[in-house]
């Protein structure tokens, strides 16, 4: 049972690799004694987030009609080329009940209506919770019947503990999605040659003209004194390591300027070469720009205010105008991207629980569950990101809510970094960057900072990342009102979670149908490397279609047109073809940190150390509990992630505005009225009693 989490996901890469040795047609889904006439009709209130990411083309995006990269023609209303295999496959038809919405909208349509669908798009709690009152179909009570979902369970059994809803009966309410398995998800991504431009080369930095910093109100995080060892990656990424921050030689480069006083941009490049060159003993030499953008980087939250200080003071150099953008979110308007500012102030500032899996939870060193928006550290941290917009480091967009995103941004040189996912924001290297003119936005290692993981009381120093791919919070379940009476309606929607995880259905899920895919004179599959094992390469027509149709962006693609990673496990194979190279070269310095341990993250087991443990997507919780969690709609109202200018988030709002809320003037009281006025502590009494109830499963398991 207790097998590594790393080991459990490769069982998941050997069932896709089986089913490419086996070559193209000799695969074929075993639905065991699932039986159902054919022809048997499916009413699938399912999708991703909007019309265009549904199983049926929507009016916009098929238009008129359109032909993709299998010579078939689409029209509106018609299914997508993964839903027509899936149809195919199963003998069933499909009927389109979507509203266009993202999961927690979608369910809340059909909540009082379940006779009407027989799937539906929910996220994983509310799927839970009505399967517990008994509107969601228990899956577990069917996994003998299920050969390829209960081999994928058995497989990988921390799964099957992120999705079990009730630990007495060992229920599941909703099939997993895996937008990616036990792998990075976001990271920062920098103007790599804007940072060139200041630290590089010998000799002191000049520039025709500058501008004055903002009076400095950040103040340091890191040490002002002593030394701190970080380990790194070497810069040709052979292996490990040791070097050292040495404050006591170059001082702490925030109180440096701070004391300072006024500083222009020339007079604050020139402080942060000083102290890269003292700090670091000359490790980096004349190539400064790699504490930051290097294999080897070691990077902190401070060296990062030092950077962000240079780059808005130096605009006439690095855009020649008179504004440039420090930190942003890819749509400052956007309540939905506007969360990645905290989050990413979680692994600048050693905060856990800010991109929890679960709300804002994560399991400390003593075992028990702790709520991020229950804790002091957590609104220290976003006072100090509050500081970098108070000196104008952070873009008054995202301070106001104004209408602009990460493209606006980088096709017009005016942004430096923000936080995201690689593939889709660094394709702007391919659509708006000038490449020949050295142009690059490339993705960028952690930051150092100090993490309380237990094994020191004074913290360590060290990488650490909470944005790691495991079970999504969202997935599809089978409506009880809508299959009651009809075992053919039950089985089928059954067979289709099955297929899902069947070898064949994990590929068709992630690429398509095979008329997407490569292959040989054979037949079979055309493989590269990835990760260490041979996956399929997408057919050249589909590369083409890609660019064409969706700017590269694979997502878009692969949900708008092909229909495929809506649900169910997505492999990142295909979306790693589709990286630029920028984004390859940023994504690949990151993934050989985390394979040589300088990069650490939750793990998806239970760890020996619970700090490392990844909380599960759901908690066991009853009736009676999700009763009492659904009365307190202060912890939902005011701390939403989703999408919509009515969206409230409270951790969001201390960052563009201070404290400025009821209650909130302080960290202190900020913490204190979430426990108390928000009922926070009765909220994280009954998630605890959860996670110890889940703890015991899991032990019981053996």
């Amino acid at each position: 049972m207790k097998k590594s989490s790393k080991y459990l996901a490769s069982l998941l890469v050997l069932a896709l690799v089986l089913s490419l040795c086996i070559g193209l047609g000799s695969a074929s889904a075993d639905f065991g004694s699932l039986s159902y006439a054919d022809g048997t009709v499916l009413r699938m209130a399912t999708g991703y987030n909007s019309a265009k990411t549904g199983l049926f083309f929507d009016a916009e995006t098929a238009g008129a009609g359109i032909t993709l990269a299998d010579g078939k023609s689409y029209n509106s209303g018609d299914l997508k080329p993964t839903w027509v295999e899936v149809q195919n496959v199963l003998g069933v038809v499909f009927e389109d009940k979507y509203q266009g919405n993202a999961a927690a909208k979608e369910f809340d349509y059909w909540k009082e209506q379940l006779k009407e669908v027989d799937m539906l798009s929910g996220t994983a709690a509310k799927l839970s919770e009505y399967g517990e009152n008994g509107a969601i179909v228990n899956i577990a009570e069917y996994l003998d019947q299920m050969p390829n979902f209960s081999a994928y369970l058995d497989a990988n059994p921390i799964v099957r503990l992120s999705i079990t809803g009730n630990v007495d009966t060992g229920a599941i309410y909703f099939s997993p999605y895996f937008d990616g398995v036990n792998d990075i998800e976001r990271m920062p991504l920098m103007r790599v040659d804007w940072v060139q431009k200041l630290l590089d080369g010998e000799g002191e930095f000049a520039a025709d003209a500058c501008k004055e910093l903002s009076a400095a109100v950040y103040e340091p995080y890191m040490p002002t004194e002593g030394k701190v060892d970080v380990d790194v990656v070497t810069l040709d990424g052979t292996g490990v390591e040791t070097i050292t921050k040495d404050y006591d030689a170059a001082g702490n480069i925030v109180a440096a300027m701070n004391a300072a006083g006024t500083l222009d941009g020339v007079a604050a490049v020139n402080m942060l070469r000083t102290y890269i060159d003292t700090a670091y003993n000359g490790y980096y030499g004349t190539e400064r720009s790699n504490l930051f953008v290097g294999q080897n980087a070691a990077w902190d939250a401070d060296e990062m205010v030092a950077l962000l200080r240079c780059v808005v003071s130096n605009p006439q150099t690095l855009n020649g105008t008179d504004t440039v953008q420090g930190l942003f979110t890819r749509e400052d308007n956007n309540n939905q991207r506007r969360v990645d500012m905290f989050r990413f102030a979680g692994i600048l500032f050693g905060v856990r629980g800010l991109e929890s899996r679960q709300d804002f939870l994560y399991i400390g060193e003593d075992g028990y569950l702790h709520d991020a928006r229950q804790e002091v550290e957590t609104y220290e941290a976003l006072a100090r990101m509050n500081d970098l917009v108070t000196e104008g480091l952070i873009s008054a967009a995202f301070a106001n809510k104004e209408e602009e995103s990460t493209k606006t941004y980088l096709e017009n040189d005016l942004g430096f970094m923000h936080y995201d996912y690689n593939q889709t924001q660094t394709l702007y290297n391919e659509t708006v960057l000038d490449k020949e003119a050295g142009e690059k936005y490339m993705a960028v290692m952690v930051p150092v900072a100090r993490w309380f993981d237990g094994t020191d009381e004074n913290g360590v120093y060290m990488r650490f990342t909470e944005s790691w791919r495991s079970v999504k919070t969202d997935g599809w379940g089978i409506s009880a009102p809508g299959v009651e009476g009809n075992p053919d309606k039950l089985n089928a929607a059954l067979a289709l979670i099955d297929f899902a995880y069947s070898p064949e259905g994990m590929i068709l899920m992630s690429y398509g149908p095979d008329a997407f895919i490569k292959h040989d004179d054979a037949g079979n599959y055309v493989t590269f490397v990835f990760n260490g094992t041979d996956m399929p390469e997408i057919a050249d027509a589909t590369r083409t279609e890609l660019w064409e149709k969706a700017s590269g962006n694979y997502t878009n693609y692969a949900r708008f047109y092909l229909g495929s990673t809506l649900s169910f496990a997505k492999s990142q194979a295909f979306e790693y073809q589709c990286t630029c190279d920028a984004g390859r070269e940023g994504a690949g310095y990151i993934s050989t940190a985390i394979g040589l341990g300088t990069i650490k993250h939750p793990e998806l087991a239970i760890t020996e150390n619970p700090w490392y443990t990844s909380v599960p997507t759901v908690l066991p919780t009853t009736k009676a509990d999700n009763d009492q969690l659904n009365a307190y709609t202060d912890l939902t109202t005011r701390f939403s992630a989703a999408k919509g200018d009515d969206q409230v988030n409270v951790l969001v709002d201390v960052i563009a505005s201070g404290f400025t809320f009821e209650g909130f003037s302080s960290p202190e009281e900020a913490a204190e009225t979430v426990a108390n006025t928000w009922n926070g502590t009765a909220y994280l009494d009954i998630k605890d009693m959860a996670w110890g109830d889940i703890v015991d499963y899991y032990n019981s398991l053996g």
